[in-house]
């Protein structure tokens, strides 16, 4: 059974998902909400209690002022609230792309309130030798939404992250789907990359942080990041299944793996 929950939080209104039971596992993203982690989360729910959210401002968690930007640290913050309102001390937090931003920052802000996190590619453009340039295409990419839209902004930001332009899925995008893209481009992209971790606070965190890489990500952006992290950490990233988006090709498989990390 999946419950939805809405938290009042100042200037935003964070609505989430809890399904299962066992360990509190919280699942994050950014852009991405808790709809494109709905499979990743039914193979965890066997054995844990899955939290999926929507990030603010995205999809069902609608901000007062749609013009705030999102940046991680308001989005830990977020999460930590989210823990108050199941009444958990701790959890264990899987983030992907933005949400490993995500949860590197609730571990820098709130470091009790986690035991594991598995940061899976996080966005760290900061830790590469081109920092600079990455911020360039960073404010090209947004002067180029808010002058041609969102269709050749998103366009030059998957070529800059690594990706083949897809296809795409069948149909047209929903009115949300552009939205939420929308809202990553104006409010969140700059936010999230431009985050530089604090690895002397990351490594006294009383908890254990695990970098995932995707087996298939070697061409990725986010794949010379994670590694850059990991070797600041001083571990060695774990390998998941598929690429960026591994979870929601194979969740069965990735979600194997990430249960096997969270046990040890």
């Amino acid at each position: 059974m999946i419950t939805s929950h809405f938290l009042e939080r100042p200037g935003v209104r964070l609505r989430y998902e809890v399904r299962g039971s066992g360990p509190l596992l919280v699942v994050t993203g950014a852009p991405m909400a808790a709809a494109e982690f709905a499979a990743l989360a039914d193979a965890l729910a066997g054995d844990h209690t899955v939290v999926t959210h929507d990030p603010r401002g995205i999809s069902g968690s609608v901000l007062d002022d749609p013009a705030e930007d999102s940046t991680p640290e308001l989005r830990a913050d977020d999460l930590a609230a989210i823990l108050d309102a199941l009444g958990a001390e701790s959890a264990d937090v899987f983030g992907s792309s933005g949400g490993a931003v995500t949860g590197l920052s609730l571990v820098e802000r709130h470091p009790s309130r986690v035991r594991t996190l598995v940061a899976h590619e996080p966005p760290c453009v900061e830790l590469l030798p081109e920092a600079a340039e990455q911020r360039a295409v960073v404010e090209d990419i947004i002067e180029t939404f808010h002058r041609d839209g969102p269709g050749p902004a998103f366009a030059t930001f998957m070529a800059n992250a690594g990706f083949d332009q897809p296809a795409g899925p069948p149909g047209e995008p929903s009115e949300q789907d552009m939205a939420n893209i929308a809202r990553f481009l104006a409010h969140e992209l700059r936010g999230t990359t431009r985050y530089v971790p604090d690895v002397a606070a990351l490594k006294a965190a009383p908890c254990r942080i695990v970098v995932g890489i995707g087996a298939e990500s070697g061409r990725l952006l986010t794949y010379r990041t994670s590694v850059a992290l990991a070797g600041l950490l001083g571990t060695e990233p774990v390998e998941f299944p598929g690429d960026h988006g591994g979870f929601m090709g194979g969740a069965e498989e990735f979600a194997g793996v990430l249960r096997k990390v969270l046990a040890g």
